[in-house]
């Protein structure tokens, strides 16, 4: 199965979401962070993403007679390359970005749900903004973004950090110029 088509299910999304970071985790610590999915579910998205080369295993041992694993992604096969994502249709497009909010929607739910959750406390955002740029523009946007974001893609867990869902979404919204 494709990497494409591997992260193309909102469990498995948050699965991979949950692993960012360089997080190792149990079958069982993901199922504590998915309390909306089944264990069942959650066992079978495990297995497709590590059949499909996504996840690894980090580690094993024996409990009660059972192999426990921990997980981590390997970080070279959780996202789409731009090459990969050239040749996407509208509709793959349109399918992709369904299942990207689906996954959004359920972990900012997951998140309300869990006790003190506190939006305001936790400078939880989704503002949306709509700016007019030029093609020049828009690349030193992005690229302003890519400098602000990547160093902070690699910083690891500790007691004074929260883990974050950053999910930035860029695309034209009108293709008009202004009325002089």
């Amino acid at each position: 199965m494709e990497t494409a088509e591997l992260l193309a299910h909102p469990v498995r999304l948050r699965i991979v979401h949950a692993l960012r970071g360089g997080r190792e985790m149990t079958t069982a610590e993901l199922v504590e962070r998915l309390p909306d999915v089944s264990k069942a579910t959650v066992y079978r998205h495990i297995d497709l993403l590590g059949n499909g080369g996504v996840l690894e295993v980090a580690a094993e041992r024996r409990v009660r007679g059972a192999v426990e694993r921990r997980y981590r992604l390997r970080q070279d096969r959780a996202s789409i390359s731009a090459a990969a994502a050239a040749e996407l249709t509208a509709d793959d497009h349109r399918r992709a970005f369904t299942i990207a909010m689906t996954a959004l929607i359920a972990e900012f739910g997951a998140y309300l749900d869990r006790p003190g959750a506190d939006p305001a406390r936790d400078l939880v955002g989704y503002r949306q903004h709509a700016v007019w740029l030029s093609p020049a523009e828009l690349t030193e946007l992005i690229g302003e973004l890519r400098a602000a974001i990547l160093p902070r893609l690699t910083q690891e867990a500790t007691p004074d950090r929260a883990q974050y869902l950053l999910s930035p979404i860029l695309f034209p919204i009108e293709n008009a110029a202004p009325q002089d």
